[in-house]
């Protein structure tokens, strides 16, 4: 069983068996009579979580257990393990505490529910405890088996988590190698082709020198400007 214990089988039933255990805890377990100064038969019925209180928590904690289990690491797994062990040991016991001995359950509900600790019949004890045993007794085995078959699921863990981690490795060092180059690349062209623009631009918009020869000369714009403006010329000529 344990070699087909997986990891996910081992978590639905630790939650399973918790479950179960709050389950068999909520029926009544015990049930008895008392007398009071108002009536003489007064029923008691005393319900497996009023009967051991440690059941009920202990359930909780295999639930827990399981949900932790899922999610926990290497050692976590092994705590986790102990914990819901432990847990079922609680469990079995505290029921079997009931069902070998349900009187003082029988008593304390009575005190309870009438305020008298006289019972006037006998204690009957249903099949509910032996059953809520029988399932602590389980978690602890359930417990066992899964920390036999755990050493499969962390080689099994262990392969799936390297793979993100040799592809997160490998991407970085491949990124590199292509992303200079075509940075380098693209920064060179654009670089030239920035340089070449700015100097095509710089060689187009220079206006060209003046030549000595053309100082007699009048542009005919400038003639008309100035004729416009009522000067001369050729004063400055």
């Amino acid at each position: 069983m344990s070699g087909v214990l997986t990891r996910a089988r081992a978590t639905w039933a630790v939650v399973l068996l918790g479950g179960l255990a709050l389950a068999t805890a909520a029926p009544v377990w015990v049930r008895s009579e008392v007398a009071t100064a108002l009536d003489p038969d007064v029923a008691i019925t005393v319900t497996g979580t009023a009967a051991a209180p440690a059941v009920g928590a202990a359930a909780l904690v295999l639930v827990a257990a399981g949900l932790a289990l899922a999610l926990g690491g290497r050692v976590a797994r092994w705590v986790v393990l102990a914990v819901a062990a432990g847990a079922g040991v609680l469990v079995a016991a505290s029921a079997l505490s009931v069902a070998t001995d349900p009187e003082p359950a029988a008593v304390a509900g009575a005190s309870e529910a009438a305020g008298v600790t006289e019972l006037t019949a006998p204690v009957s004890l249903a099949v509910w405890p032996w059953l809520t045993a029988a399932v602590g007794v389980l978690a602890v085995v359930v417990a066992v088996l899964a920390a036999v078959a755990s050493r499969r699921w962390a080689a099994t863990s262990g392969r799936h988590e390297r793979a993100p981690a040799e592809a997160a490795a490998a991407s970085p060092a491949g990124a590199p190698g292509a992303a200079p180059g075509t940075a380098s690349g693209g920064a060179s062209g654009g670089a030239s082709g920035t340089a070449a623009g700015a100097a095509a631009g710089t060689t187009t918009s220079t206006p060209r020198a003046a030549d000595p020869g053309d100082e007699g000369e009048v542009d005919a714009h400038d003639a008309w400007d100035a004729l416009s403006r009522g000067t001369d010329p050729t004063a400055d000529r």
